[in-house]
């Protein structure tokens, strides 16, 4: 049986894109994932790091389980599971596969200059 870790209450996690060579070699596999980062606040995290650990020693695997955000359950598997001791207590991280289709990537093609296009002048009108 695959063991869990549930986001009882508050909003849905936020998936970051990883692109950290080790953690990258995680997404390895027969079918293309895309591997992300996910930060939450938990209680115990060290507890939650340990029942990881538990499950991928005994060879299982372990799912975070979540509602998205039109409050549907999802599930994710967990590839690596770490906890850090912040100021409002501990927060898990916890890098979790997901299918390419249900990844949303967002292309920021902002060069930060807007004001100045003159350069575009130079090249003079475009006809079609």
């Amino acid at each position: 049986m695959d063991e869990k870790i549930t986001i009882i209450e508050g909003p849905p996690p936020v998936f970051e894109e990883v692109n950290d060579g080790w953690a990258v070699g995680l997404s390895e596999g027969p079918s293309l994932y895309d591997l992300a980062l996910t930060r939450l606040r938990t209680f115990n995290g060290p507890a939650l790091v340990e029942r990881c650990h538990r499950a991928w020693r005994q060879q299982n695997a372990i799912h975070l389980h979540y509602r998205n955000a039109m409050g549907l359950e999802e599930q994710a598997p967990i590839m690596a599971a770490r906890t850090i001791e912040s100021e409002d207590g501990h927060m898990l991280l916890l890098w979790v596969r997901r299918n390419m289709e249900d990844t949303e990537i967002e292309y920021d093609f902002d060069d930060g200059d807007e004001e100045d296009d003159s350069s575009l002048d130079d090249f003079g009108p475009i006809d079609f």
